[in-house]
């Protein structure tokens, strides 16, 4: 409850600071602020089961561990992108407090999709999270690219909207109870009755949707690319990650006792998310639109978790959560700086920038499931879940082998950095663009991401051993 009302509350005050604020650097230093203060109020939560607010919810809201550590993994990952990335949103537009109010607004739909216990207010979160992301996909008004990608993306979030209310109305109208809480659609034992079973495929669309799984997953590159760069780093981590919460907690709750009868359709949109994510990354030259297919490769992992829906699916979304979200910012953080976004506008890079070569690395080692990186532990603990699940154990071996095939493109951009040559034009002018600073604070700030990464690559417990189920 904490972390709801304070991302609120805290998005008004952004928006009318916007008045008085008369710095572009001072809206960051709040948001900054405001962060920290939202992290150590949720971090007491968890410890105390206390909400600093009294207010009864009437069970639509639920609060346990697992969501509120994944509440703290988005906060932490938010605060994390606002010290590496938060100069870069200046460089957007005039209206720099207007777009961190936006983006702590996104935060308050994150929250209440986390914690929501009714379709209601898993509806109410979901668009909430939605709204203030078509405004900042739109938000470079001068750029055509940006123009088209928030019509496109507005277009395909009303579109999945809509089908997730034709879900919500299908499941009210089929349970016996005529209830939107989720703990009352559970159907237990034997055949799901017609209309559940036409509103959980509606719901299953429309999540797809939200976490770019295929094949519906066509906006993603597009929306991703078009976006100012500094707001996909945030929609590819944050927001897809809440996607997911979201879906595991609707599957687990309302449709768990009947696994076996929509677990092959899971199983079949995971394999060709799997497939189509790492296929297509493999063909871009553009690392930006490489990184918005691989992060469709990753969502196909993360369903995993859904499609085995046992504590160590659960143990391992939460881990996943955290190596994806800070591999990706970092990563993002590291490509808005960059002169050329192609992958040869990173050829010698380590000789010119030995820091943001190395730690980006060290992210893209993670993001591929090396050893000693979170994203190895993460992704180990997925395909336990799937194994010990005990159905659909090809699924299992797709997903390893979809797995090597990311190395091959996530190696180019490590070859080109330490291998390669830069080309004429990235002499001339620089790895670096015009005017993008790299900082002492920022190199430091890449080193401790990734020593993050490598600590809860050694010690996962760090973030599983939270949770109790």
């Amino acid at each position: 409850m904490n972390a709801i009302l304070l991302t609120a509350v805290w998005g008004i005050i952004m928006m009318f600071g916007g008045v008085f604020f008369k710095s572009k650097q001072t809206p960051k230093y709040w948001a900054i602020a405001g962060l920290v203060i939202i992290i150590i109020s949720n971090y007491l939560e968890i410890k105390t089961g206390v909400s600093f607010f009294d207010i009864d919810t009437k069970f639509m809201l639920s609060f346990n561990s697992f969501n509120l550590t994944f509440i703290t993994i988005a906060l932490v990952s938010t605060l994390l992108y606002f010290l590496l990335s938060g100069s870069d949103i200046e460089k957007v537009g005039d209206n720099v407090s207007e777009y961190f109010a936006l983006l702590f607004f996104v935060l308050c739909g994150v929250c209440l999709s986390a914690t929501y216990n009714t379709l209601l207010i898993l509806f109410l979160g979901i668009e909430i999270m939605s709204i203030p992301l078509y405004i900042l996909t739109g938000s470079d008004k001068r750029n055509l690219k940006s123009n088209e990608a928030a019509l496109k993306y507005f277009l395909m979030g009303a579109f999945s909207t809509g089908i997730m209310l034709m879900g919500i109305a299908f499941i009210y109208g089929g349970n016996s109870e005529a209830s939107f809480f989720i703990g009352n659609i559970n159907i237990g034992e034997g055949k799901m009755p017609v209309l559940i079973a036409i509103g959980m495929v509606f719901m299953l669309i429309a999540l797809s949707f939200k976490v770019s799984a295929a094949p519906f997953h066509f906006w993603t590159p597009d929306v991703y690319e078009g976006a100012p760069t500094v707001f996909t780093s945030f929609m590819a981590t944050v927001v897809k990650i809440a996607g997911f919460i979201a879906f595991i907690r609707l599957f687990e709750n309302s449709f768990g006792k009947v696994q076996a009868q929509w677990q092959l359709l899971v199983a079949i949109i995971t394999a060709a998310t799997l497939f189509i994510g790492n296929l297509t990354a493999v063909f871009q030259q553009s690392v930006k639109r490489m990184l918005a297919y691989s992060s469709i490769a990753q969502a196909g992992f993360m369903l995993l978790a859904v499609f085995a829906l046992n504590t160590t699916a659960m143990r391992g979304l939460i881990l996943y959560s955290a190596a994806y979200s800070f591999a990706t910012i970092g990563l993002f953080a590291i490509l808005i700086r960059m002169y050329d976004y192609t992958i040869d506008g990173f050829n010698g890079l380590a000789k010119n920038q030995p820091v943001l070569a190395v730690t980006a690395t060290v992210f893209l080692l993670s993001l591929i499931g090396i050893p000693l990186t979170a994203g190895f532990q993460s992704k180990f603990l997925m395909l336990i879940a799937a194994i010990r699940d005990g159905h659909q154990h090809w699924l299992v071996f797709w997903a390893i082998i979809c797995a090597a095939v990311s190395a091959y493109y996530y190696f180019k951009i490590i070859q080109a950095m330490f291998f390669k040559e830069a080309g004429q034009d990235i002499q001339d002018h620089g790895s670096i663009a015009e005017g993008a600073h790299i900082t002492t604070g920022f190199k430091a700030l890449l080193i401790l991401t990734a020593l993050l990464i490598i600590l809860l690559g050694i010690f996962p417990s760090l973030i599983t051993d939270t949770l109790r189920f």
